[in-house]
């Protein structure tokens, strides 16, 4: 199958920026990647990544990374850097030092107070259980609060002993006065404050009120100096809000805010608080588990970060939505790797073989490519008498169109020799443990005239190979749709018991030994497979299946 046209040209945002440069609106484009730092970047996060950079890079522009950090009982120093790693990771230079929104804190007080003093902010004693009630519903009007009509006075009495810790968690909220009747939800009058004792991990025990995320949010594009404030069609209903602030704010500029469709991937969760909850309930090792829909859990897996970026491309910017096929991202990876991971052979389950008639003590060296198509050089294949195949690739009674080795038959040995299944050996339980073989030593890496031999089968030394453990690693979940689950369970039900099959004694060529994290490899009949970042040492080499050789999608196999 061959590579989808690339599709950025359905990224609109792309012609937005273009024509605000011709037309001299702005003469340089500065975006954010805005995170919040409660967990680790998924998938969904990368589009955003690579729409924000790119688009800065793309037109000469800057990029500014900023953690929108206003709760402080949800963060944690650890997701900041592993944030910092994943965009690194896929290759994109943040201008300047990350920013904080708590950078602003002192700024957005003073703004809130501003805000109080036109009247426009009110200190409300509500409970969050009787502000849910006031607030109405999408068919209904919500209602004033009894403490909607504070003296300016009495609002900056009560928002100043806020401050100064005096009432706990919950008692008090800051809000802002618009609109409890307006058909936007987002416009009845929205928390700008809330009363949290909570350590931060930037400003530490100096604040125990924190600026709502709606409140932070356009403040924090405004005084960056952002002109386009990129975020999910999710906060298209927040615009106007959004707007309003900056329009009632003296703020240096106007950003204005586009919104695109979210990413949303089959057979996977992108919820940050599902994600965590599979974290917390060891249901996955951690947020770098291969199987989870994390950058970091991608990396650790073998993706590269080529066939993200070449993924994001592919589906484009759009605001229509839709569920994206995960064969989409696996095709990415495989194209990528099947273009420059070298070539191994790896035996899963080895079943001995001895090569009666060759001689004892005798040993040689073949050389094999370490890629077909590219001049990668050659590794080294002992030959000796002993070696292994996989116990799947011999049969007594085969099945219908089994094309390796049978009792009598033949097959060649990749890179190697014909050799003939001559006698089977087993154990008490009837188990085949051992083959014995005879070769011919006139075919090696060639078929003798009127000799057809369909079969080729991958192999390893049994004296020189290297021993090592391999996860087979599948989609984390059964159903296209996890969400989703029969009889309203939970999406815990979901989860694909064979996600991951871990299989020892694996015994991989020699050239495999000196393997590093992170190094990839097609382990040919099996696999894309990737030195296990975190797991694997020099002398116990642990590697992880980043994806298997078929290709669902688009009708490849």
């Amino acid at each position: 199958m061959s590579k989808p046209e690339n599709s950025a040209a359905s990224n609109f945002l792309r012609s937005i920026v273009q024509a605000d440069l011709e037309s001299g609106k702005h003469t340089q484009i500065v975006t954010r990647f805005p995170p919040e730092p409660n967990g680790y970047l998924h998938i969904g996060h990368a589009k955003s990544i690579c729409l924000n950079f790119g688009l800065a890079e793309e037109f000469g522009g800057r990029c500014n990374l900023r953690f929108d950090d206003t709760n402080p009982a949800k963060e944690d120093q650890e997701y900041i850097d592993a944030i910092k790693a994943d965009v690194t990771w896929l290759g994109f230079s943040w201008a300047g030092e990350e920013r904080y929104a708590s950078d602003y804190f002192e700024q957005l007080h003073a703004w809130a107070v501003m805000l109080i003093e036109a009247g426009k902010a009110y200190v409300d004693d509500l409970s969050p259980e009787q502000a849910r009630e006031y607030r109405g519903t999408l068919t209904e009007p919500g209602r004033n609060s009894p403490f909607r009509d504070r003296s300016v006075e009495e609002n900056l009495d009560l928002f100043a002993r806020m401050k100064a810790g005096e009432f706990p968690d919950g008692a008090r909220a800051l809000r802002a006065k618009i609109d409890m009747a307006s058909p936007n939800m987002n416009l009845r009058d929205p928390i700008l404050y809330r009363i949290r004792h909570a350590h931060h991990h930037q400003t530490g025990n100096a604040w125990c009120i924190y600026p709502s995320y709606d409140f932070t949010h356009g403040q924090s594009d405004a005084l960056e100096g952002i002109t386009h404030s990129i975020c999910t069609l999710e906060f298209e209903d927040h615009r106007p809000l959004y707007e309003w602030f900056l329009d009632n704010l003296p703020v240096p500029t106007k950003p204005r805010q586009y919104e695109f469709a979210r990413l949303n991937l089959n057979y996977t969760i992108t919820s940050k608080r599902k994600l965590k909850q599979l974290v917390d309930e060891k249901h996955v090792s951690g947020w770098d588990d291969p199987r989870m829909s994390t950058l970091s859990g991608y990396r650790r897996r073998g993706y590269t970060p080529s066939s993200i970026r070449t993924f994001c491309d592919m589906i484009g910017v759009n605001r229509a939505g839709g569920v994206v096929d995960i064969g989409m991202l696996e095709f990415a990876i495989r194209e990528d790797l099947d273009a420059n991971a070298a070539r191994a052979m790896c035996v899963l389950k080895p079943l001995k073989v001895t090569i009666t008639n060759y001689p004892e003590g005798q040993k040689e060296n073949l050389e094999l490519p370490r890629h077909p198509k590219q001049d990668m050089g050659v590794r080294v294949l002992p030959f000796a008498r002993e070696i292994y195949i996989d116990a799947s690739d011999f049969e007594e009674v085969p099945p219908a169109g089994y094309k390796r080795l049978v009792p009598g038959g033949e097959v060649r040995l990749r890179g190697s020799y014909v050799i003939r299944a001559d006698e089977a050996i087993k154990d008490a339980d009837g188990k085949v443990i051992e083959l014995r073989c005879s070769y011919d030593e006139s075919t090696l890496g060639k078929n003798p005239e009127g000799r057809k031999v369909k079969g080729v089968i991958h192999w390893v030394p049994a004296a020189d190979s290297v021993e090592c453990e391999v996860r087979l690693y599948d989609r984390l979940f059964r159903s296209p749709n996890p969400e989703k689950s029969e009889e309203g369970g939970s999406f815990l039900d979901n989860i694909n018991p064979e996600s991951l099959v871990t299989l020892t004694g694996c015994r991989a060529e020699p050239s495999l030994a000196q393997a590093q994290a992170e190094d990839r490899f097609q382990f040919e009949r099996e696999g894309y497979f990737c030195v296990d970042l975190k797991d694997s040492r020099p002398g116990a080499l642990v590697f992880n299946r980043t994806v298997t050789l078929r290709d669902s999608w688009g009708g490849q196999s």
